[in-house]
């Protein structure tokens, strides 16, 4: 009798924390693959915006399984994840970004990385942006602020 209420207790503990989900993709974003849409803070005629389509074109290359862009008023921040077994090719994988994303659209600045508190910090502003948490003008200082961090650890 004793062993059943046991395992009845063991099993609705596990249970229970099985279904704990976190509320924001922000916080599982270095260890899960998020997907998120990319953030327009630039306003762009209709069919003008790239941000889908550079989105699309990143995940087109089989080492990157993640990727957040942040389309801003000058730049396109573009911020990417590796696949664990290709991070030694790193600086031939960026140099492929690079490269599609100034052939394919060679009108566009775009800041591209691979680091993780960059993807981190993208994540946040969209999660905030979806909130309506953050106005337009204060995203616009995120994205700056990105940008610099970005440019510091350059």
């Amino acid at each position: 009798m004793k062993i059943g209420i046991v395992i009845l207790c063991v099993s609705l503990l596990a249970a229970g924390g099985c279904s704990s989900k976190p509320k924001h993709d922000s916080q599982l974003a270095l260890i899960k693959t998020t997907n998120p849409e990319p953030i327009e803070l630039k306003v762009r005629p209709d069919n003008k915006s790239i941000g889908a389509r550079v989105k699309h074109e990143i995940d087109s290359i089989p080492e990157v399984y993640d990727a957040a862009v942040i389309e801003g008023k000058d730049e396109i921040i573009v911020a990417y994840k590796v696949k664990h077994s290709k991070r030694f090719r790193m600086k031939k994988i960026e140099k492929k970004i690079n490269s599609r994303l100034e052939k394919e659209y060679p009108d566009e600045n775009f800041i591209v990385s691979s680091d993780y508190k960059i993807f981190l910090e993208a994540i946040r502003l969209k999660e905030e942006m979806e909130a309506d948490t953050i106005s337009k003008k204060d995203a616009s200082k995120r994205f700056e602020e990105i940008k610099e961090l970005q440019m510091e650890q350059t």
